[in-house]
C-alpha cells in the first residue's frame, strides 16, 4: 500500500516552489492537514503546539467557524467586483471605517492589498507621491533599519536589512534606501550615559542630516522587530524617532504587520509608546490568516494631498484585488472574535506567563544570554557560546536548528533564525509567539518542550 503521506512528501519535492526555497529544506516535508485552536495537526495524525501562529498571523486560532461562514456568506452574495475608482462593495467601505475607528481617528484612509509586502510597496510609493505633490519631488529615500524585515519584493527586499542572503541573488537593489542601526539592547555597545534608544535614535538623525532631509521621504520601522529577532526597543526610542521625523519633515512607516491586531495586547505596537505614525501598513492577524488581505493607513494630512492634486497626477497605483469583499468580511468578522473574546487582555495575560516561564526555566542554562517578551505573545531566546561576553555560538554549531528539531519532537512547531555572525550581531534565536487564543495549560506545555530540547541541545554540545 501506498503511503499517503510520502505521496504528498514527493509531489511537494515535484512540482512546489516553497518561499526561500532550496531542496535541501524539503527532503521530509511536514504536510499540515488540519488545525483547532493553537494545535496544528500533520499528515500521520501528530499534533503540535502552533508556537508560530502560522506565520505570525493565525491570530484568533485554527477553525473559527466564524470567519468560513463569514467567507461563504459572501461568496455566495458577491465574490468579487472591482474596487477601481468609481466601484466599490460593501464589506471594504465596513472594514475602512472600523480600522480608522481602532486607531482612534489617528488615521483617516485606507487603501487594500492582498499582504504585507505589497502594502509595504504601496506606503513606499506614497510617500514620494506625497512629497511630489507637496511640490518636494527630490524627497525620495528611505531609512530602515539593520534586523528589520519589510518583504520581499524588490523595493521592500532593498528595505529588508537582515544580512546579504535575501539580496546577494537578486541584486542590484532598488536605489534610494538607506540602513540605520536598530535600536538592540541587548547587543548595544554604546558611550556610557546614553541609552540604546538614544543611540540609535541619534543614528537616525546623523543619517538624516548626511544625506540630506530635503532628499528622505520615509523612515519605516517595526513597533518590535519580529523575523528580525523579536527585539524589543528601550522605552525612550519610539517618543525620540518620533520627534526626529517631525522636527525633519519625515513620513513615520509603521510595520504593524505582525504586530498588529492583538498581537502585542493592543490592536496596534506603536501605542505602547503613545506614537502616533504618518503610516501604518497591516496584514497577516487583520484576517487572522484565513485569507489574503493587507494594507496602509494613512493620516488626513496625506488623504488631503492624495485628494488635491490634478486628475493627470492622480495617484495611480493599484491591485486587482484591492479591496477584495470576501477578504474584507472575514477581516470584519476577525476583527468582531478578537473584540467579542476579549483577546487584547489574554493576548497580554498568556504574554506575561510565556515570557516569565521561558525565564524561569531557560534563563540559567549556559547559552541562555537573553530571553525577551512580556508585550503580549511576542517572546524569544537568544543562544550564546558565553554569557558574560556574549559570544555567540560558532558558525556550523547549529543550535537554533537543533532546538527547532527538539521542539518537534516534543510537540511543538516554530521557528529559529541562525547567528549572525559575531557578537555584536545577532545570535541563534528561537521565536514563540502562539495564536492569541492559547490557554495557559498550552503555554506551559510549550515551556516545559523548551526546556527539555534546550537540555538535550546544551548536554550534546558538552
Amino acid at each position: 500500500m501506498t503511503d499517503p503521506h510520502a505521496a504528498l512528501a514527493a509531489a511537494d519535492r515535484r512540482h512546489l516552489i516553497h518561499p526561500l526555497h532550496h531542496p535541501v529544506d524539503s527532503r521530509d516535508p511536514v504536510v499540515w492537514v488540519g488545525g483547532e485552536g493553537s494545535t496544528l495537526i500533520a499528515a500521520d495524525g501528530r499534533r503540535y503546539i502552533d508556537g508560530l501562529s502560522g506565520l505570525w498571523n493565525v491570530n484568533v486560532g485554527h477553525g473559527r467557524r466564524e470567519l468560513v461562514e463569514a467567507a461563504s456568506a459572501q461568496m455566495r452574495t458577491l465574490a468579487y467586483c472591482s474596487g477601481f475608482a468609481g466601484s466599490s462593495s460593501v464589506p471594504p467601505i465596513r472594514l475602512a471605517e472600523r480600522l480608522v475607528a481602532l486607531t482612534g481617528g489617528a488615521m483617516d484612509a485606507v487603501f487594500f492589498t492582498c499582504g504585507g509586502a505589497e502594502a509595504n510597496e504601496s506606503a513606499f510609493k506614497t510617500a514620494r507621491f506625497y512629497w511630489k505633490a507637496r511640490g518636494m519631488p527630490e524627497k525620495v529615500k528611505v531609512i530602515a533599519r539593520d534586523q528589520g524585515y519589510h518583504g520581499l519584493t524588490l523595493q521592500t527586499m532593498s528595505a529588508t536589512a537582515m544580512g546579504r542572503a535575501y539580496w546577494q541573488m537578486f541584486e542590484p537593489r532598488v536605489p534610494g534606501f538607506v540602513h540605520v542601526p536598530t535600536c538592540y539592547p541587548y547587543r548595544y555597545q554604546g558611550a556610557p550615559g546614553e541609552t540604546a534608544g538614544q543611540a540609535a535614535a541619534r543614528a537616525l538623525e546623523e543619517t538624516i542630516l548626511r544625506e540630506g532631509a530635503g532628499t528622505v521621504a520615509a523612515f519605516v520601522a517595526e513597533p518590535i522587530h519580529g523575523a528580525g529577532g523579536i527585539v524589543y526597543p528601550t522605552d525612550d526610542y519610539w517618543p525620540l524617532v518620533r520627534d526626529i521625523c517631525t522636527r525633519h519633515d519625515i513620513l513615520l512607516v509603521a510595520d504593524e504587520i505582525i504586530t498588529g491586531f492583538g498581537r502585542t495586547g493592543r490592536w496596534f505596537g506603536l501605542s505602547h509608546w503613545n506614537v502616533t505614525a504618518d503610516i501604518v501598513t497591516f496584514a497577516k492577524g487583520v484576517t487572522s490568516g484565513y485569507v489574503p488581505l493587507g494594507g496602509m493607513m494613512v493620516s488626513r494630512a496625506i488623504r488631503e494631498a492624495m485628494d488635491a492634486v490634478a486628475p493627470r497626477d492622480r495617484w495611480m497605483h493599484a491591485y486587482t484585488y484591492s479591496g477584495h469583499p470576501v477578504s474584507s468580511a472575514v477581516a470584519l468578522a476577525n476583527l468582531d472574535v478578537i473584540e467579542r473574546d476579549g483577546l487584547l487582555d489574554h493576548a497580554a495575560d498568556m504574554g506575561r506567563r510565556l515570557v516569565t516561564g521561558l525565564q524561569d526555566t531557560l534563563g540559567d542554562l549556559p547559552f541562555t544570554g537573553e530571553v525577551r517578551g512580556g508585550l503580549g505573545l511576542m517572546a524569544a531566546v537568544e543562544l550564546v557560546e558565553d554569557r558574560a561576553s556574549k559570544r555567540n555560538l560558532p558558525p556550523g554549531t547549529n543550535v537554533a536548528a537543533a532546538l527547532r528539531a527538539g521542539l518537534m519532537q516534543r510537540g511543538v512547531f516554530t521557528r529559529t533564525r541562525p547567528s549572525q555572525g559575531p557578537h555584536p550581531a545577532a545570535g541563534d534565536v528561537v521565536f514563540f509567539a502562539p495564536p492569541l487564543v492559547v490557554t495557559a495549560d498550552e503555554i506551559d506545555r510549550l515551556v516545559s518542550a523548551a526546556r527539555d530540547a534546550a537540555e538535550a541541545v546544551a548536554a550534546a554540545l558538552c
